[in-house]
């Protein structure tokens, strides 16, 4: 087309192009809390219950501590509260308080045996929505290594699960359960100031302190739950374009203030289904073999998902923690997925000579995962802790639920109860030992976000993260200060 005044190929096309938006590094530090020792280190055939005494035996001094200050000057009816070492040394008709590990004795719990039931293909009990007994019959335990002491009491309000660790003030009645009428725990440990780790680093090197550029965000999503079906592609192009700032107008300068990408779990859609058996059945007649069937494997959810972050990560530091749904360990903490499922994006991921540090790159996690971002501490899980509480208790809020693990100091209290874990030993990396700045828990129906405070000025701002493939949003969260949005995209897969 020519132009008004006759020459062609003029206007436009020669005009400097709009600037694009640049993107500041992310200040990235990993902490490898979750990662499980190596090869012949790596040990499955510990008893479970040790881990119970070590969560009780690295919490009693702080729920002691916090129990010595409400209780040391109460008095009932005369009687003063008095400290009691052992569950089973309680006195009927004394006031006294103990400590021990919360024991919930549930019939609704699942049990071993619906995992021997389906490995010897037997109709398994259908999967609990809730442990909750209907009837109301469920029973609470206070236990450590003396044995259990059953309470009961109005102050309990059911909202304690199996593995808190709990000083219960009371006295012990005529039929032997400890009547309680309070209760402490933990609370919220210590919180590191922001850039502490990174600044006593500069120090013991005897270097200058930097100055730092204004923080960005961090965007985080989860669910994306990829079946390789082509009416993914939608959201998931909208997805990629808007993170890597191709989408244009003010969306464009919104992600060119992301400075990393966080996909809290479940990125495929069951990529690692258990055959009912008549599947099972039917392929086996089909076959008529025995080991590996390659036609029971569809590769495509993770060839679309390793194709997905090859587009992102030119423009965006990635990391990636597994789900549930996804193909990495069931025991808790998941560790991070094969960089041998991503042909297309492992080149964006440092090398092994490098110790794996991915600050820039592809950065494969464990679930739960914990890192210093922006100087921030962070801690995030994919879902699976705060699904597995949520069994235990009526009436409570996904965000109540994630409070409650911060201020009893252990993010999988139910864990190896009615949770698959590692049978840790002489540490138990589950309990809490420094307070994050953010908590996050993925896979949630709809996002919900909220401040929290502890008695020392903690604050902590827990985020439920909603499935994207449901809602369409990801988080974004302002790195300067805590401030948090969603952005939804357009298109979202419809229901079943």
């Amino acid at each position: 087309m020519a132009s008004s005044d006759g020459i062609l190929l003029k206007g436009a096309p020669f005009e400097d192009p709009a600037a694009v938006s640049s993107r500041n590094a992310s200040a990235y530090r990993p902490l490898h809390t979750f990662e499980l020792p190596k090869g012949s280190e790596k040990h499955y055939a510990h008893q479970f219950a040790d881990m119970y005494f070590v969560r009780l035996a690295q919490l009693k001094e702080a729920v002691k501590q916090k129990a010595h200050e409400a209780w040391d000057a109460f008095e009932l009816a005369g009687d003063k509260a008095k400290y009691v070492e052992r569950v089973l040394d309680v006195r009927q008709g004394e006031l006294c308080w103990v400590v021990g590990t919360v024991y919930m004795e549930m019939a609704m719990k699942p049990n071993v045996l619906d995992d021997i039931s389906k490995e010897h293909w037997i109709a398994a009990p259908p999967s609990r929505d809730t442990y909750v007994s209907p009837s109301g019959t469920d029973d609470m335990m206070l236990e450590d290594e003396s044995g259990r002491l059953r309470v009961a009491g109005n102050s309990l309000n059911s909202h304690y699960v199996t593995g808190c660790i709990l000083a219960a003030l009371g006295t012990e009645q005529a039929d032997g359960s400890f009547q309680v009428i309070a209760t402490q725990y933990a609370d919220l440990p210590r919180q590191p100031q922001r850039w502490e780790a990174e600044d006593a680093s500069l120090t013991v090197a005897k270097e200058p302190t930097p100055k730092r550029e204004k923080a960005g965000k961090l965007a985080i999503v989860s669910g994306l739950d990829m079946t390789g079906k082509d009416e993914d592609d939608v959201t998931l192009d909208l997805l990629v374009e808007y993170l890597s700032g191709e989408a244009g107008g003010p969306d464009q300068a919104s992600a060119s203030s992301i400075t990393r990408l966080v996909i809290a779990g479940n990125s495929l859609s069951n990529a690692s289904p258990i055959l009912s058996r008549e599947e099972f059945d039917v392929r086996k007649g089909a076959k008529r073999n025995y080991g590996y069937d390659s036609s029971s494997y569809n590769a495509t959810p993770a060839e679309k998902f390793d194709a997905f972050l090859a587009e992102i990560l030119p423009a965006l530091p990635v990391s990636v923690l597994p789900g549930e749904q996804d193909p990495a360990n069931v025991a808790l903490p998941q560790q991070p997925l094969h960089p041998a499922l991503f042909p297309l994006s492992r080149a964006y991921q440092y090398p092994p000579a490098l110790a794996n540090e991915t600050l820039e790159g592809l950065d494969l996690v464990t679930n739960p995962w914990e890192a210093d971002v922006e100087g921030w501490r962070i801690l995030g899980t994919a879902g699976q802790t705060l699904d597995d509480l949520l069994k235990y208790v009526d009436g409570v809020w996904p965000l109540d639920a994630m409070e409650m693990m911060l201020r009893w100091r252990c993010i999988a209290p139910t864990a190896p109860d009615t949770l698959w874990c590692y049978p840790f030993q002489d540490d138990d990396p589950l309990i809490l030992k420094e307070c994050p700045h953010i908590y996050f828990a993925g896979n949630r129906e709809k996002f919900q976000a909220k401040f929290v405070k502890g008695p020392a000025g903690q604050q902590v701002l827990i985020v439920g993260v909603p499935k994207f493939s449901k809602t369409g949003q990801i988080v974004l969260v302002d790195m300067e200060t805590l401030e948090v949005e969603t952005v939804k995209l357009g298109y979202v897969k419809p229901g079943p």
